[in-house]
């Protein structure tokens, strides 16, 4: 017993004078971090603004006068776009004359009502608004960067007495209407071609009974 607390003693002391130690060195390391003083001048930490940041560009954008050149810019890409939009893609000139069928009919995927609630349409009825309605114009699609297209859409225009209702795929509306004097339309994103399935231009689209028929022309 006594062999074992002979051996147990300096353990035990070896702990305390470790602990105590740590705690003397660690006071120590206190004391002088409390103490260090001013070693430099002292900034606030601060970040600019990034509002601030953007009206300072804008700023020397102004003074240098590159704002004024991109408002220029922008301003003559976008009358380029109104004047001479975008072609439509994969329209290309009649090389074939052809004649082919469109059906406009729709299924109604959801009841017509009426004011009252009353179902007028069934959900899942064919509809063909040729039923209801006639086309009042015939539509013409051509290609305004050919001239011959131009020639021979405005020889129709006259000769049906202004029946027809001429569509661009490509070229300036705008300037088309100031030669003719007359409204003149543009096929944004090729909507009504890729729904007609119209590849080729002069195109002529007429109604045929229920039915629209649809004639490329050469």
């Amino acid at each position: 017993m006594r062999c074992f607390e002979h051996q147990t003693w300096p353990i035990r002391a070896v702990r305390q004078y470790r602990i105590a130690l740590a705690a003397a060195v660690l006071v120590a390391f206190t004391a002088q971090a409390q103490d260090l003083g001013v070693i430099g001048p002292v900034y606030p930490i601060a970040e600019p603004s990034l509002l601030e940041v953007i009206l300072a560009k804008l700023r020397d954008a102004e003074a240098t006068g590159a704002l004024a050149k991109l408002h220029r810019d922008a301003l003559t890409s976008i009358t380029r776009g109104i004047e001479n939009p975008a072609p439509i893609a994969k329209i290309t000139k009649t090389s074939r004359a052809r004649s082919f069928y469109f059906d406009p009919s729709i299924v109604v995927p959801a009841a017509i009502t009426d004011a009252d609630g009353k179902v007028l349409i069934a959900p899942g009825t064919r509809v063909n608004p040729l039923d209801t309605v006639s086309m009042s114009k015939q539509l013409l699609f051509i290609d305004a960067r050919d001239a011959a297209q131009v020639g021979r859409a405005k020889a129709l225009v006259d000769e049906r007495g202004g029946k027809v209702k001429v569509i661009l795929t490509g070229g300036s509306y705008l300037e088309l209407m100031r030669r003719w004097k007359r409204p003149v339309f543009f096929d944004q994103q090729g909507q009504l071609t890729d729904k007609l399935g119209i590849r080729h231009v002069p195109s002529l689209v007429t109604q045929e009974g229920k039915r629209l028929r649809i004639d490329e022309l050469l």
